[in-house]
């Protein structure tokens, strides 16, 4: 498969800064701020004919299908689907006692936040009707974790464990083997801490179809979560109806930086720059008011780059969906945030409120100069699971909700049958419901009677 299209159209490159090509957006004095923006651009139907075709596939042909996309994609078909579980308990021996260390600290964070969403069970009564509800974990999650660029062990704490908060009784992890058809040792090593039921050696839109449908390897599941690249997303939209998907399009990463000089540019500038490592279809805004900033920033920016390990990747990022926006103001810099709608936000500007207040629409906000996002890729307890391509207009961060649905129980005695009965009554007649309207009447008969009776 080849990328998607550039995500941003509109505007040409800006100058270019040593080696690094920033595009400016000058949205000063301007008017209609988000006619001025790049658009987002959908995604191709080529890329969603692509992905329905491993879908279907995998629907139809279960294993074969996935053995076929596997070599195509990963390099060499694993020796089994599913990864020994005793050798997911021994990749904990085989991690360095730091990282290892580390791995269990986030994910004490990760669990502990996640505790704190669950909900109690709730009792309301009115008039004689007694509800009961509470939230239903799903019998079986499947996580999808990113492979193949690099391992992913915090995408496998920030999925399992809100799962595991939920009560969910089975997880299941995917994630795409590397060129040997191997699991990574730190992988497995985070799923063993996560308490992860199974783990498939499985990766891209097939992994998704497979837990959505089941293979011969690979059982069903209720509920599909977890990032990837914009094929892993499209797949969960397919199969979204078949399975429960979080309304989010968990894709490639995004960035929104606002600053106006009184953090260190460099703060801006790396920051930029770890979303922007993820991949060459992210996005990484920087917005500001100040051209003096703007300048700092982007200077910054090309000094660390020429250093960085993944300097292609980013150099890409920035190429394709990098901008330096210019704005009037704070007012307007939230203007320019709720139309992005980014799944990252960082504010880092002497009046950090005067933006973040009036933000509707992101997927995480960190406030100031001691709160990278990278704090939340990890260890601060939220998962790092959020609303790309926009979604943040209307859904969030991974949680506990995304594994539960909601269940309630009604009971009814003789005083709420008598006092409400009849209101059922007559809404049923009027949208012509014979028989709604007689099952409350047949009680009411009934209750007259039983009344009568034990009165004598």
């Amino acid at each position: 498969m080849v990328s998607p299209d550039n995500p941003f159209v509109g505007h040409t490159r800006g100058p270019v800064v040593l080696g690094v090509v920033l595009d400016r957006v000058d949205l000063r004095g301007v008017g209609d701020i988000a006619a001025g923006l790049p658009r987002p651009k959908p995604v191709s139907e080529g890329s969603v004919a692509a992905v329905r075709e491993i879908v279907e596939a995998v629907r139809a042909d279960g294993d074969a299908a996935l053995a076929r996309y596997t070599k195509q994609f990963d390099g060499d078909v694993p020796p089994t689907w599913r990864v020994p579980p005793a050798e997911v308990a021994a990749a904990r021996d085989h991690v360095d006692p730091v990282l290892l260390a580390a791995l269990e600290a986030a994910a004490e964070s990760i669990a502990e936040f996640h505790r704190g969403q669950a909900s109690k069970e709730q009792t309301h009564t009115r008039q004689g009707i007694t509800i009961r509800s509470w939230d239903q974990p799903v019998g079986r999650a499947g996580c999808y974790v990113p492979g193949g660029r690099a391992a992913y062990p915090s995408t496998v704490l920030m999925t399992a464990l809100p799962a595991a908060a939920a009560g969910v009784d089975q997880v299941v992890l995917c994630v795409p083997p590397g060129p040997d058809g191997l699991v990574a040792d730190v992988t497995l090593a985070a799923a063993a801490i996560a308490g992860v039921d199974e783990v498939y050696a499985v990766g891209g839109a097939q992994a998704v179809a497979a837990m959505a449908y089941g293979t011969e390897s690979i059982g069903a599941v209720d509920v599909i979560v977890g990032p990837g690249n914009v094929y892993v997303a499209i797949a969960k939209q397919l199969v979204a109806g078949v399975v429960g998907v979080p309304a989010a399009f968990a894709g490639p990463s995004e960035v929104v930086v606002v600053a106006d000089g009184t953090a260190p540019a460099e703060y801006a500038a790396i920051d930029l720059i770890v979303q922007a490592e993820h991949g060459p279809d992210g996005l990484a805004w920087f917005i500001t008011w100040d051209p003096d900033t703007a300048d700092a920033v982007e200077k910054a920016v090309a000094s660390l780059l020429s250093g960085a390990d993944r300097r292609d990747d980013i150099a890409a990022t920035f190429s394709r969906s990098g901008y330096i926006v210019l704005v009037d103001g704070p007012e307007a810099a939230v203007e320019v945030v709720n139309f992005i709608a980014p799944e990252h936000l960082q504010v880092m500007t002497e009046a950090p409120e005067a933006v973040i207040d009036r933000v509707r629409n992101a997927g995480a906000i960190f406030r100031g100069p001691l709160a990278p996002a990278s704090i939340g890729d990890y260890v601060a307890g939220p998962s790092h699971v959020l609303p790309t391509n926009g979604t943040a207009r209307f859904a969030g961060a991974l949680g506990v909700r995304d594994f539960v649905k909601p269940m309630h129980e009604i009971a009814v005695d003789s005083e709420g049958l008598a006092a409400l009965g009849p209101h059922v009554a007559a809404i049923a007649d009027a949208e012509g419901l014979d028989a709604h309207a007689q099952s409350i009447r047949l009680r009411g008969v009934a209750e007259s009677v039983q009344r009568g009776t034990d009165d004598e």
